[in-house]
């Protein structure tokens, strides 16, 4: 008897175990969202096409026509990552990838000084049972070829142009020739338009990728996960974390999950944009508010919306919180009518701010370039404790083909709760040829979570 109860229990088990590997499956199947194998010809498709279309024009542009980039394993530059095989997902060894642009013959050499072709992009140059040791091959074929400008990955400010190490580039340099040394430059122009800009191809997969995040969003932010008095800010959290798990994605930050109410004061900005944040219970009543982003072939999402549980004798979102919310999409008008190519990120802040002002908006600006990275390269738009400008990074100007996390707030009066309380938002949003759009839309009301 024992033994057959035992039984029916590993039965049951099984059986539910397997419910939800399918329900897994038809969630990745409904996203669309590809095997593991496609997804890395995907990426090498998609690296390919940067490097045929995109690159030459990059170098062409910088004024760098070679540019050398060094990593040893498990310590790679940043930029490097990025051009690295579906297969390969850290450096071996040391590391050497050369671009070569003849501009004159329209031609992009690109060699790996390493042991290993680096997939099917960039092929091996050094053999090393005629040369052992791998600097001098790298300086032959330096000398080979006599670029004008040898651009080499350090920035004083932009961390991810920022990645030749030390070592690597005092071997370099002992390795070079007086006047081949002297035409070392820094890459950082190059660097950063290699992360920020997206081709045709990146921005079709990004839109899914943006989807998707809606998609997660809106079922976090409905009566299938919240259960007011019972579901807490924390459960919400780690439903988001779990559903990318098991949809075979990943996230780049723990989401955060906020709340804001009837008779409690508005936090501060620096409360509120702290990642430590004290766990609360749902109540029907409440103004939602999340940040979360998930990672997909090489791209990055950074979303942030608003949903509001419904009492028990409401049908919609109270008037007074969609007139707030309607001042949030206000803000984001004005800042990307604001972005104009060439224009400096504190540029853009400034004239957005001041509109924003004029309308009697009390607005913060924080938005970043989004791409590669999360917090990636390209000009900087704010920052919520800079909102007089960002020193360096604000200074570089807007480019097109790239995507930025149109990030900001407005804080409004609430008569009826007889406080203030923060609309923040954040969408992706494309920035292409004298055009910007959000790569798959925007909210453009608060959701409405009735509970039944």
């Amino acid at each position: 008897m024992k033994n057959k109860f035992l039984f029916i229990l590993i039965f049951f088990a099984i059986i539910s175990c397997s419910k939800r590997v399918t329900e897994k499956i038809a969630d990745a199947d409904t996203y669309s969202i590809l095997s593991e194998k496609d997804r890395a010809t995907l990426k090498d498709e998609l690296l390919e096409d940067r490097l045929t279309n995109l690159l030459p024009e990059l170098m062409d542009k910088s004024g760098i026509d070679m540019w050398l980039l060094i990593s040893r394993e498990y310590n790679e530059d940043p930029v490097l990552k990025t051009m690295l095989p579906a297969t390969w997902l850290n450096a071996r060894r040391r590391t050497i990838i050369v671009f070569y642009r003849n501009k004159e013959k329209n031609t992009l050499e690109r060699l790996a000084v390493a042991r290993y072709d680096i997939g099917n992009s960039i092929k091996s140059a050094w053999n090393k049972e005629l040369e052992p040791n791998q600097w001098k091959a790298l300086a032959e074929i330096i000398k080979a070829r006599n670029p004008d400008k040898i651009g080499i990955n350090f920035s004083k400010h932009f961390a991810l142009a920022d990645g030749l190490v030390k070592t690597d580039y005092d071997e370099l340099r002992e390795n070079l020739s007086v006047e081949l040394s002297s035409k070392l430059v820094s890459a950082e122009n190059l660097a950063i338009a290699w992360i920020e800009t997206r081709t045709a191809k990146e921005m079709a997969l990004f839109k899914q990728l943006v989807k998707i995040t809606h998609d997660i969003i809106d079922e976090a932010f409905s009566e299938k996960v919240i259960i007011p008095g019972k579901t807490t800010t924390d459960d919400i959290v780690w439903f988001l974390r779990q559903k990318v798990t098991d949809l075979g994605l990943e996230t780049w930050f723990h989401p955060t999950i906020d709340v804001q109410r009837n008779n409690v004061i508005l936090k501060s900005e620096k409360e509120s944009f702290s990642k430590d944040k004290e766990q609360q219970t749902i109540l029907k009543g409440d103004l939602l508010h999340c940040d979360f982003g998930i990672s997909y072939i090489g791209l990055h999402t950074d979303c942030q919306q608003h949903a509001y549980v419904l009492k028990d004798d409401e049908h919609k979102v109270p008037e007074f919180l969609a007139d707030a919310f309607q001042k949030g999409n206000r803000l984001q008008d004005i800042l990307t009518s604001t972005m104009k190519l060439g224009k400096t990120g504190n540029e853009i802040l400034a004239a957005s701010l001041q509109q924003a002002k004029n309308e009697e908006l009390l607005p913060s600006i924080y938005t970043h370039p989004l791409g590669t990275y999360g917090h990636s390269a390209g000009t900087t738009i704010g920052m919520w404790d800079s909102q007089e400008g960002v020193p360096f990074n604000g200074e570089y100007p807007l480019q097109k083909n790239t995507v930025y996390a149109i990030e900001l707030n407005t804080t409004v009066v609430v008569k009826e709760w007889n406080q203030s309380i923060r609309i923040m938002l954040e969408e992706a949003g494309f920035f292409g040829d004298g055009f910007f759009e959000y790569v798959n839309g925007r909210q453009m009301a608060i959701k409405p979570i009735k509970i039944n």
